[in-house]
């Protein structure tokens, strides 16, 4: 039995899929502040018209541009793998595939939109992006495609992310870019938040109204985002289109598709795909998994809000737990976000896919596993789907049904070996947000009429 299922060259996908073509209710429009339907000229300060054209597209399939396909050919297709020593070790009859996203250059799925993202900019003109990044994953991700296309990149990065994770911020020094530790003293937004809370971990919402906020005050400069987006998560369907033929290859169709949400887009970009397959009757369970420290979709409200705490972005009907919120400095950086992409909020509000949330000690757990018995070492956010796919598989043992179940190995964890040795050591604890803060921080969102 083949372990990998791989892909020519030819077969990576030459279209994004774009999934608002068959939602069954559309989504509710991004809004101004005070309730207006957002304009594309809006958006023109923070983004290129290609990439805001992309995001209002209601075409079924967007053409990949070519110089972007010689890019994302440096490490696509990615590899589906069936996880035979996971089974064998979980006693399970069900079979687990997983899509190794972590065999890009930066680790991660991230580069399927920042290679995209780079060169719309790049043919735009622009000269510098700003972003924000979590864990590093999307700062890399923007770094190293920043460095091929001849961008400058500017990336704030959270501050709990910064101390705890250093060689992510080595990677993107390698690859060009500077890198600051958000909240940053340069920044009005920054330095706001700092006067109010110097010893403040950080967070996304922050970060992100920092590069806005550089963006803006810049002619050169374009804004660049890592997820949430309609635009991020079309450009992140070469994973299950792939996956799609990947399945057929090996004769094989998903029962239960598992992906980590921070923001939504490895998830995003790996079930969408899928969706059609769903609205035409074929019974697929698709779980997001978050971390019961930020539980997004699990314990949030689906209400506008903003994508940052100085309120500098448009308004986005979503799963959020509030703009200020401020999550504890768990180390799935990457998963630490108030609100969750509007597709995949629009999605579970219609029943088509749900989510559930894990503490991180079950995660390391299962993240221990997986490297013991299929030897890699995930990232810490990837952890969450490997927690809750031994889960599912455990449960076929009790039942005794064969699930094909497949999740998107969105990243390796080479970088975070500093998460793992404070586990080891006792030294990590589970986080459950008080119903308290949640009920504070969603008591700030917008009041529209």
């Amino acid at each position: 039995m083949d372990r990998r299922i791989y892909l020519k060259a030819k077969d990576m996908p030459k279209q994004w899929y774009n999934v608002l073509a068959d939602i069954p209710k559309p989504l509710p429009p991004p809004l101004t502040p005070d309730g207006q339907p957002i304009g594309p000229e809006m958006l023109a300060p923070i983004f290129p018209m290609s990439l805001i054209a992309q995001e209002v597209s209601s075409d079924r399939w967007i053409d990949i541009p070519e110089p972007v396909r010689e890019v994302l050919a440096i490490w696509r297709p990615t590899p589906l793998v069936r996880a035979l020593n996971l089974e064998k070790y979980l006693e399970t009859p069900a079979k687990i595939y997983y899509k190794n996203e972590s065999v890009s250059p930066p680790g991660s799925h991230k580069p399927n939109t920042a290679v995209a993202q780079a060169y719309y900019n790049k043919e735009a003109g622009v000269k510098r992006l700003t972003t924000e990044t979590g864990a590093g994953q999307w700062g890399s991700a923007l770094s190293f495609a920043c460095q091929i296309f001849g961008l400058e990149c500017m990336v704030y990065m959270v501050r709990v992310s910064f101390d705890q994770k250093p060689y992510r911020k080595a990677m993107m020094n390698l690859w060009g870019a500077n890198v600051v530790p958000s909240p940053s003293d340069q920044t009005n937004a920054g330095r706001k938040v700092l006067e109010m809370m110097p010893d403040t971990p950080g967070s996304l919402g922050i970060a992100i109204s920092e590069a806005v906020e550089d963006a803006v005050g810049r002619e050169d400069t374009k804004y660049s985002l890592g997820s949430v987006l309609n635009h991020v998560i079309l450009h992140q369907t070469v994973v299950g289109l792939e996956t799609r033929k990947q399945l057929k290859i090996a004769g094989d169709s998903p029962d239960v598709l598992i992906g980590c949400v921070g923001g939504g887009s490895n998830f995003g970009g790996f079930f969408v795909p899928f969706i059609p397959d769903k609205l035409e009757g074929k019974d697929i369970d698709i779980i997001a998994v978050e971390p019961a420290a930020c539980p997004t979709m699990s314990r949030g409200i689906y209400a506008y809000d903003y994508g940052d705490l100085a309120k500098m972005t448009p308004l986005l009907k979503m799963h959020t737990l509030g703009h200020d919120f401020i999550p504890p400095g768990i180390h799935a950086g990457g998963l630490r976000y108030h609100g969750m992409a509007p597709i995949v909020s629009g999605l579970a509000e219609q029943g088509l896919i749900r989510a559930v949330n894990v503490h991180q000690l079950s995660c390391f757990e299962a993240a221990t596993v997986f490297g013991r018995t299929e030897g890699i070492i995930v990232a810490p956010e990837t952890s969450h789907a490997v927690r809750v796919v031994i889960d599912e598989a455990l449960k076929c043992k009790e039942t005794g049904e064969p699930k094909t179940i497949v999740f998107n190995l969105s990243g390796h964890g080479h970088v975070d070996m500093a998460a793992y040795a404070a586990y080891y050591a006792g030294q990590l604890h589970d986080y459950d947000y008080p119903d308290d803060d949640i009920k504070r921080a969603q008591a700030n969102l917008p009041k529209l009429d």
